[in-house]
């Protein structure tokens, strides 16, 4: 599946030709470089490598610009790998974002926002003390009864609790793709991407 490495801008909204205010988001993707080919005879399978944002020599170790060297770059902050990827690529040839097109779906993939600890409420959506949940009496927002009687005097796996919340990997599909604006490397794209500002994105096609 063809791909690039991005960076999410922010959000904004934009005018379609009817009028209606659409909101999406802007990200910066690409330009990103093959930082290697793998191989079925040398890898035991087909993809591509690619490194986006330049990172400083001096915060890199020597395997890492030795590995970025043979691709004639300098050292990346993001790597990735794409499987299946639809054009054939060399070592060190450059990829924007010209590869995608005004009108076509695309699959995002980044870090949600971490909230933190979070309780039951916010977590799970439990509804509170108006709606009695899980054995809620008189507390506003404690999670009720959580174990079994004497059998099997434990809490079960599972159960939804309070605990940290957001910081996982999120892949939100089908975005449809509303600008590309090849001069500036910018994708705007339907609706909202996982993540916040200036955090790294990966767009599938």
């Amino acid at each position: 599946m063809s791909g690039l490495i991005g960076r999410k801008i922010g959000m904004t909204s934009i005018f379609d030709e009817n009028g209606k205010n659409i909101p999406c988001t802007v990200i910066e993707a690409g330009p990103c470089v093959v930082t290697q080919v793998r191989t079925k005879g040398v890898d035991g399978y087909e993809a591509l490598q690619l490194g986006f944002d330049d990172k400083n020599e001096k915060h890199s170790t020597k395997a890492a610009l030795g590995h970025f060297k043979k691709a004639g770059t300098v050292a990346k902050k993001k790597v990735v790998e794409f499987q299946n990827f639809a054009t054939e690529q060399k070592l060190g040839d450059l990829i924007d974002v010209s590869m995608f097109v005004e009108g076509e779906f695309v699959d995002v993939q980044g870090v949600s926002k971490g909230k933190g600890f979070q309780g039951v409420v916010k977590r799970h959506g439990f509804g509170g003390v108006g709606q009695a949940t899980h054995g809620q009496h008189n507390r506003l927002r404690a999670p009720g009864s959580v174990g079994a009687s004497s059998y099997p005097s434990r809490v079960f796996k599972g159960m939804r609790m309070a605990g940290r919340m957001g910081g996982e990997n999120v892949n939100v599909q089908n975005l449809r793709v509303l600008k590309v604006v090849a001069e500036k490397n910018l994708l705007v794209i339907k609706g909202c991407v996982p993540g916040c500002n200036n955090s790294y994105v990966i767009i599938h096609k």
